[in-house]
């Protein structure tokens, strides 16, 4: 699954929609979380941006990690494996793996898995979050 980048005006022009500033250090923050960034939690983007911004506070990253989320340009999820929230650019439907050796989450293609649930007709389901656990058994 590969994420496609998006270009700094359009950053700009997403965040000016939303009513946001779209300021440099947000354009930043926008841009390595939705282009660099694997599956980070605020910390990573916080820590992201000290070595690589001037100052940042920590209201503007989980201020601009909650626009792009209201926006639909990430999805940020609650996994068992950490307490924090993690963010994901890949706002398409699909499922995740969790490494159980490094912490590494990678998606997978829902074709790629054969995933069947049957519930009482009383449920309407509107989505799934699948994540699968264990080892990678080739590293590369």
């Amino acid at each position: 699954m590969k994420t496609i980048c998006i270009q700094p005006h359009q950053i700009e022009e997403i965040l000016v929609k939303a009513g946001v500033q779209p300021t440099l250090q947000r354009i930043a923050l926008c841009r390595y979380v939705l282009c660099e960034a694997n599956h980070p939690t605020a910390d990573d983007v916080k820590a992201w941006a000290q070595d690589n911004l001037d100052k940042v506070s920590q209201a503007t990253v989980y201020n601009t990690l909650g626009k792009l989320v209201e926006v639909g340009l990430l999805k940020s999820f609650r996994f068992p494996h950490s307490e924090k929230i993690v963010y994901d650019q890949n706002v398409q439907e699909h499922y995740h793996f969790l490494d159980e050796i490094t912490g590494k989450l990678v998606d997978i293609d829902t074709e790629e898995v054969d995933v069947s649930v049957t519930l009482p007709r009383k449920y309407k389901v509107n989505g799934m979050d699948v994540i699968f656990k264990g080892i990678i058994k080739e590293r590369a």
